[in-house]
């Protein structure tokens, strides 16, 4: 009983009367059960954005974890770097001065997220150095509006996110590296919740109440089990009381042992890549700069995924069920690096054209087929369609995963001037496709419609 203490003192409850709908119990049992609401799903596309305290040294490989890796693991590179610009008694602390967000401009980073086709942005809230992106009343001066940009800067970005219709997701790590009140409880062995009681807890129901996100990205959580953070409690408040129960969405960092078995959907570990088709929703994130999720002002266009890459794996990820998170780390002064810009809205401009393929989509019963090019497939109702990734060099595409019948029809999107020649590779199954010519495509991947086929 003393665990449901903490929890009890910070979310409000209210009393559920008669005829109302079922509830759900602060057991993964019950949680797990929540059917996942239908936005998410058919969304497909989202934004991550690494933002904080971390992007003024901006440097080195997981540059998000910069303090960590200076304080903790005392990396060579990092030391390096201190000594050869900073003076010798400056602390982690004194880079939030800096971080003073000048240029951010809530709506032009949200107008390149509408471009970008994403439906949903998961902004960092509180990375695991503890600096929250609004004013939390428990991080009296490591808060965007007592130190730094001295702006809510969640707020600000949830109301330009909102005007173009776009769903507003919220990460949240749930531990600090260095909170006093976080390794007290550590060093007890996490038998006390100090931390949790008046850090974690009060910042998620605040979060919650103050900005009313879509979805919750939680992190941090592997030192501990979800009965230190009080996950299963929190969650059974957020699905049945708080103002956002109904569209909510979680993924599956509650605690040590949750990733890929509890949550709303899965993430499991990051860049996650299964080898075949989950039965469980999940989402892959991945980072634009493939070494670090913050912004590294060290980074290498070599470094960098290119459109192609970025299209080839969204396909994949939408093939198999999930969604796509793809992940840029603005700079310290609130700009978003041109490179990154460029790619988001070349994924947008590919979306735009085949975004019928990869929206409200579902996973067909073949996901891939190698041909003269690989293809990826996804289905919406009777209708398939085949990501093809790369054009054939003699125009001339076999598939041999469809069931053909008198009916079938097959167009390419972005050309719909007329149906394609096709030949059968059967009499029942597979076709084989003339193309058009067509010029190069700066994702170099195309999708062909097929209709009357199973």
């Amino acid at each position: 009983m003393s665990r449901l203490i903490p929890l009890l003192s910070v979310i409000p409850l209210l009393m559920i009367g008669p005829g109302c709908t079922a509830r759900y119990a602060p057991n993964w049992t019950s949680l797990d059960a929540r059917p996942l609401p239908q936005w998410f799903d058919e969304a497909k596309v989202g934004i991550f954005v690494h933002w904080g305290v971390f992007s003024v040294p901006g440097f080195g490989k997981f540059s998000e974890w910069f303090w960590y890796w200076w304080q903790s693991e005392k990396r060579a590179d990092v030391f390096e770097f201190m000594q050869r610009n900073y003076p010798k008694y400056f602390k982690y602390t004194d880079f939030a001065p800096e971080f003073r967000a000048e240029f951010f401009d809530p709506d032009a980073w949200a107008e390149i997220f509408k471009a970008s086709g994403a439906r949903y942005v998961v902004f960092t809230s509180k990375h695991h150095e503890g600096f929250t992106n609004w004013p939390s009343a428990v991080s009296w001066n490591w808060n965007s509006v007592d130190v730094g940009p001295h702006r809510d800067l969640v707020g600000e970005l949830a109301a330009a996110v909102r005007k173009r219709s776009l769903h507003l997701g919220l990460y949240h790590s749930l531990y600090e590296w260095y909170h006093p009140l976080y390794l007290l409880d550590q060093a007890s062995g996490f038998k006390t919740q100090h931390f949790v009681a008046s850090k974690t807890l009060p910042e998620l129901v605040n979060l919650v109440m103050a900005y009313k996100p879509d979805l919750i990205w939680s992190d941090g959580d592997w030192d501990a089990p979800d009965t230190y953070w009080n996950s299963t409690q929190f969650l059974a408040w957020l699905y049945n009381d708080s103002p956002v129960k109904d569209v909510v969405v979680t993924n599956d960092r509650w605690g040590k042992g949750c990733y890929c078995k509890h949550g709303g959907y899965y993430n499991c570990a990051d860049r996650y890549t299964p080898g075949k088709l989950p039965d469980h929703k999940w989402e892959k994130c991945q980072s634009i700069d493939t070494r670090s999720w913050g912004y590294r002002r060290d980074m290498r266009l070599s470094e960098l995924m290119d459109l192609p890459s970025i299209i080839k794996d969204m396909a994949y990820v939408v093939a198999m069920g999930g969604n796509y998170l793809l992940n840029i780390g603005p700079k310290a002064d609130g700009m978003i690096a041109p490179v990154f810009e460029e790619r988001l809205r070349g994924l947008g401009a590919w979306l735009g054209i085949n975004g019928e393929a990869i929206y409200a989509s579902k996973p067909w019963r073949i996901q891939t087929e190698n041909s003269t090019v690989q293809v990826w497939y996804t289905a919406k109702n009777s209708t398939v369609y085949a990501i093809i990734l790369g054009w054939p060099s003699k125009q001339v595409l076999q598939l041999t995963t469809p069931k053909i019948s008198g009916a079938t029809k097959v167009t390419l999107l972005d050309y719909p001037s007329k149906p394609l020649s096709w030949a059968p590779v059967t009499q029942t199954a597979g076709l084989v496709i003339l193309l058009p010519t067509m010029p190069a495509s700066p994702g170099n991947a195309w999708t062909l419609k097929l209709e009357g086929v199973a």
